[in-house]
């Protein structure tokens, strides 16, 4: 098995389209930062919208001036409890002599925190209505517990995670943590797991997702969010995980080229701060779209992806909406390689 990295072709992202019974505050601005992440997916590569109802849907889609007729886009209806496509889609792997699967693990509302039934069902309940390829095979995970927000790889057999998330309560303790990597080293097909210790961002109800935190952006790069102001309450932990990510090393044993992205200007929904990240990144067919908030901070972080992407396009949206659910651009989306 191996599990490619988000930057090798791809055959298409999914997105699950909030109604309005999802856990949204603010849905209409939400819909419409849908709509755009819609609008940039489509620049690039083929869109999978899982939805309720597809006239719902494409009403959504028509009051905001997108239509999809001519666009590269599927849509596919499923029941839903909410709409975070990373955490509850399918994660592709490569099988040997060619073989393709997606696997389908549990997904318990990141530790029994929200209700997730229907939720729980949803890679099932496409697969069998022909979302992938023909050729795919369909491989149930069950009873391992996880999200796809919480690991990312470089393709060549390194995964990068979080203790916090995978060993966390209400996900898979009953397992050790040497358990839960043999697991995922069977899984993934892994040569290695490097283990996060340390970080995390204020507001994040995820249990440390390393999608908010550390990403590979290359077998040898990694942009990581962070923090240079003492006075700010994700300094302490931000800086410690800074400090584990330069102690790590390649598979050849050079150390990794870290790019600092920059913590999001600071956001409140009444008292409780958002959990904002420009590493929340999506990477797609020529392209990285970086959740932005409209603040001048954002060309900074942009900047310094375009270092990491000479070869892609970065594109900044505003994801601010999104915010108000406690996430972003790459937790709304799932990411498929070609021949999926």
């Amino acid at each position: 098995m191996r599990l490619p990295a988000e930057w090798e072709k791809q055959a298409f992202v999914q997105l699950t389209w909030p109604h309005p019974d999802t856990a949204w505050y603010q849905l209409p601005e939400v819909l419409d930062c849908y709509v755009e992440v819609a609008r940039a997916i489509t620049r690039y590569e083929p869109l999978l919208v899982v939805c309720r109802d597809v006239e719902e849907c494409k009403a959504d889609m028509a009051a905001r001036q997108f239509q999809p007729e001519g666009l590269p886009i599927r849509f596919v209806e499923s029941p839903l409890n909410d709409t975070w496509a990373r955490d509850h889609g399918a994660i592709a792997v490569c099988g040997d002599e060619g073989r393709k699967f997606i696997l389908d693990f549990v997904f318990n509302g990141w530790g029994l925190k929200f209700g997730a039934d229907l939720d729980n069902q949803i890679t099932r309940n496409i697969y069998r209505c022909g979302a992938f390829a023909p050729d795919v095979q369909y491989r149930d995970m069950r009873p391992f517990v996880l999200e796809g927000g919480s690991i990312d790889t470089d393709g060549a057999g390194t995964l990068l995670t979080t203790a916090e998330c995978l060993c966390s309560l209400n996900r898979n303790e009953y397992l050790s943590r040497e358990q839960i990597g043999q697991k995922l080293t069977e899984a993934f097909g892994l040569q290695r797991i490097l283990w996060l210790e340390e970080g995390g961002i204020v507001g994040d109800d995820t249990d440390s997702h390393v999608d908010i935190l550390a990403r590979f952006c290359a077998e040898d790069t990694i942009a990581y969010t962070s923090c240079e102001d003492p006075e700010d309450e994700n300094y302490t932990r931000l800086k410690a995980m800074e400090a584990q990510l330069q102690s790590f090393r390649t598979l050849d044993g050079k150390p990794y080229k870290l790019i600092p992205l920059p913590l999001p200007e600071t956001l409140y929904l009444d008292d409780y701060r958002l959990p904002g990240s420009y590493a929340n990144f999506l990477i797609i067919n020529g392209a990285v779209l970086m959740p932005g908030t409209g603040s001048p901070l954002d060309e900074v972080a942009a900047a310094r992806l375009r270092q990491a992407f000479p070869d892609r396009t970065v594109e900044v949206i505003n994801c601010r909406a999104l915010l108000s659910g406690h996430g972003g651009l790459h937790c709304i989306t799932m990411n498929y390689p070609a021949g999926w």
